[in-house]
Order: C-alpha cells, then structure tokens, then sequence
C-alpha cells in the first residue's frame, strides 16, 4: 500500500452481538476530527441512556496515528483495546466504532468481554462499505496570463483538481493532487516561464 492512499468507511453501518443474554449494538462511523468523535459519542450516549456500558475507539489520519480507546468502566482492556483491534486490523481510518451493551445478568468474564467486544465491532464492519482515498495535497500557483495555456496543458495532462483560480494580470490557482503526485506537477509548473509558487 502507498503511503498516499487510505481506507476508510463510507458511511455509518450497524452490527449485532449477543452473548449469555448481553446485547452488544455496534456503529462504524466515519469521521474526521476528535470533535466529531465526541459530538457522536454524546449521541450514541443520549441515545442508549439506559445502556450498561457505552464503549468506543477511533482512529483518525492517514498516517493512523491518532487514536484512543474507551472502556467506560468494563474492566481494564477488555472492550475500548479489542474495538481499537478490529480497526487495526482492517487497517482503516477517520472511523469511530461505538459498541453500546446491555447487560444480560450473567458475567460474561474478561475472555468472554473481548470476544464480545471484538465481534460486535468485526459486525459493524463487515457492514460498512470500505472505500480507499487518497491523501492530497494543495500548492498555490502564481503566472502571468499569457502563460495561461502552458499551465492548462499540464494541468490537463497530470489532472489536479482545480480548488480556485483567478484570472488577472496574475493568475492564480490553487491545485491538488495525490502527495505521490505533488513533486512531479511542481517540476513540471516550475519550468513554465514567470510561473512562482506561492507557500
């Protein structure tokens, strides 16, 4: 796998999970930011407000290195470690996996918690449509108008996507790209006469 794409979810999916009476409801969510981990954890809480246990994990980045787990008072690793597992081992990011148990009346043991946890989060996922996207990147682009075809050749050629653009004396453009793309459109826009990039 290259280090410019990364796998992730398409939408909110739902699985199911019972053991010895327990119920495990699992969410896969996509998100983005830490807040909308918290603003989604909020709303699986509000919702499930008499639920025993409201355990979650996130990963978020493309480099998948921001994460955390939550066991919310089930015993130490037995259910925010094997949510974090399942996510890791399907190598997937910008996901949110909320496993909400109610519980049975019957102790399900730490062994029995993990295998609990861990399959209702592998339903959540196997679920959800698993998308791979590519991680971009931006550059600012500055030239005189009459260099305009030059730019637009290669644009056509290396297919950025055009952000903004604005066409004065100076043109500017906003471009992005894959990051394993970004290095060769630069060299290439860095050989167009008065072109400049702008940082």
């Amino acid at each position: 796998m290259t280090n410019d794409i990364y796998k992730t979810i398409k939408e909110t999916s739902e699985g199911y999970y019972t053991e010895k009476r327990s119920k495990f409801i699992s969410y896969a969510i996509p998100v983005r930011t830490v807040e909308e981990v918290k603003e989604h954890i909020h709303k699986y809480r509000k919702q499930y407000y008499d639920a025993r246990h409201v355990c979650w994990a996130y990963m978020l980045g493309s480099e998948r290195k921001e994460f955390r787990a939550n066991d919310d008072g089930e015993p130490s690793s037995t259910a925010g470690k094997p949510i974090l597992g399942q996510i890791n081992s399907n190598v997937l990011t910008d996901i949110l996996i909320v496993v909400i148990r109610y519980f049975g009346g019957i102790e399900l043991g730490t062994s029995g918690l993990i295998v609990a946890y861990r399959s209702a989060a592998a339903e959540a996922i196997e679920a959800a449509e698993i998308i791979e996207k590519t991680v971009d990147e931006e550059i600012n682009i500055v030239f005189e108008y009459p260099f305009l075809n030059n730019v637009m050749k290669i644009i056509k050629e290396d297919n950025p996507e055009i952000v903004r653009q604005q066409f004065d004396m100076d043109c500017r453009m906003t471009l992005r790209i894959r990051k394993g793309e970004i290095k060769r459109l630069r060299d290439r826009l860095g050989k167009v006469e008065t072109l400049h990039f702008d940082e």
